[in-house]
């Protein structure tokens, strides 16, 4: 294939920014629509990367639609490189449809819009272009890229405590940075011939490396991204992000970034370094263990909408670390990729819809709610569907992902998964009483005429950002045959080169 399709994702955002750049800052409608528009060609893009991919591609393991290497920085060996395969097609997929989503429910933002949406493109550019090199100089280039524009997203956008929160996630993201960088400078320093090719890397470093090696680059890495995902104990910088970020960018929290530290270990950790893998597994499941449990627990103790929906995350993304714990089985990682993008669509509806009522309401408080079902029928629909699909429910992608966790998990045929899987079971029953609790005092009982009665239904545009998640979690939960078959050869291909 000719067209650099990969290119058109990373970069089209980014001649959007500068195009942005040169509009009158008080030209808001002109600003708005630019943006949507420069994020619109990339969704649809990835839309046609994912369906020739199913129908071309899913019965290889190979890297498609690749670009390069050309060379980039010839005295360090730096080359473009690009490349896409069964696990980073689907997160660009999210990524693209997230995104555009994401900018169409910025256009309420009325303050300093011209500089949100700029910002906003360029982080869609970093995070495209993380799901896409195969160069690790190029990868670290995106990957610290996105770092900038979240900052001050939330920085200069976010609520009250908004400083707080975005020194926070921009220290514990550098910190996490330094570590990576170190890694990838030793695999750097120990290939011969020198090279930051991620391919090569993977096939070489578990012979180049002598075991401590192999465990030192590994705990490096996985300080990175388990920063990113982010696991406990390292997961204090979430809540406050997702707290005070404004509604679309704390989507792109949830739906997109968190997804780079679990697609950081499949692309590079688990298998360039199986040695590691083995050695750390138990640890790593129980850390995802303590995870479910958690942020479950923590979610039913919150009093703010916005917050119960931020410690979800936390424990939703242990599902995720359980089953890498579980290498050896296929069925494993695929739930965990099943459970990245049913996360990513589930979570991204839930914050897109607090901000609805928040915008309306001006409060997040659950105990100021009430009887909210009887003046905002298909508002409550909504919330109800995505609550529903949070805590698992059958003929959801949520169900489908936790239980391929679970099974898989179970299987594996590693000492004490089946005993680390069966507690974690209990994470399901936490979700559903938080969600459910949720739902009862905001939605159910008696409703405040004197306070609430101002209060409008959901508008067309706000339907418009969430009605394709909700198409795609119950899509995913009925038909998960054609996710699961693209990815696969992938996956498989995945747990061999980390049985090695």
């Amino acid at each position: 294939m000719n067209f650099p399709i990969l290119s058109y994702l990373i970069f089209l955002p980014l001649a959007g920014a500068a195009v942005v750049m040169f509009l009158p800052k008080e030209r808001f409608n002109a600003i708005r629509y630019t943006s949507a528009i420069f994020s619109f060609i990339p969704m649809i893009l990835s839309f046609w990367l994912i369906w020739d991919y199913f129908f071309n591609f899913s019965s290889s393991a190979a890297m498609q639609y690749v670009e390069g290497p050309l060379n980039w920085i010839a005295p360090l060996h730096v080359f473009y490189y690009l490349g896409a395969d069964g696990i980073s097609v689907p997160m660009l997929f999210l990524t693209g449809l997230l995104s555009f989503l994401s900018i169409v429910a910025s256009f309420n933002i009325v303050n300093r819009v011209k500089e949100y949406f700029v910002f906003f493109l360029l982080l869609e550019t970093g995070m495209m272009g993380v799901f896409c090199a195969l160069d690790f100089f190029l990868f670290y280039v995106f990957w610290e890229i996105m770092l900038v524009p979240m900052y001050f997203l939330i920085g200069v956008w976010g609520g009250p405590r908004k400083e707080y929160a975005a020194i926070k996630f921009f220290l514990y993201t550098l910190f996490g940075s330094i570590f990576m960088l170190v890694a990838i400078l030793i695999l750097y320093f120990s290939s011969e011939p020198r090279t930051m090719n991620i391919l090569t890397l993977v096939q070489t470093a578990p012979t180049m490396l002598s075991h401590s090696m192999q465990l030192m680059c590994f705990a490096f890495f996985f300080i990175a991204f388990a920063i990113k995902v982010p696991v406990w104990p390292f997961h204090t910088w979430l809540p406050d992000a997702h707290v005070e970020a404004p509604t679309a960018v704390s989507v792109i929290l949830a739906g997109v970034l968190l997804k780079m530290g679990t697609y950081g270990m499949l692309r590079v950790s688990w298998p360039m370094f199986p040695e590691a893998v083995r050695y750390f597994s138990i640890p790593i499941a129980l850390l995802g263990l303590i995870a479910i449990i958690y942020g479950a627990l923590v979610s039913m103790a919150q009093k703010d909408l916005k917050k119960l929906v931020a410690y979800s995350s936390v424990s939703h993304m242990g599902y995720c670390m359980l089953s890498l714990g579980a290498f050896t089985s296929v069925t494993a990682i695929t739930g965990c990729m099943f459970q990245m993008i049913s996360h990513g669509l589930i979570t991204g509806a839930l914050f897109l819809l607090v901000g609805v009522l928040y915008d309306r309401a001006h409060t997040r408080e659950i105990a100021a709610f009430g009887g909210l079902g009887a003046k905002l029928p298909v508002y409550t629909g909504l919330m109800v569907l995505f609550s529903m699909a949070s805590l698992g429910l059958p003929g959801m992608s949520g169900f489908v992902a936790e239980f391929m966790v679970f099974v898989g998990s179970f299987i594996s045929g590693i000492p004490y998964f089946k005993v680390i899987t069966a507690i974690a079971v209990l994470g399901v029953v936490l979700t559903a009483a938080y969600m459910l609790r949720m739902v009862q005092r905001v939605f159910l009982g008696e409703f405040n005429v004197q306070r609430w009665s101002a209060l409008t239904e959901i508008n067309a545009r706000e339907l418009l950002t969430v009605t394709p998640l909700a198409v795609l979690t119950l899509a995913i939960g009925f038909f998960p045959g054609p996710l699961s078959d693209m990815m696969q050869a992938t996956i498989e291909n995945l747990v061999q080169l980390m049985a090695r």
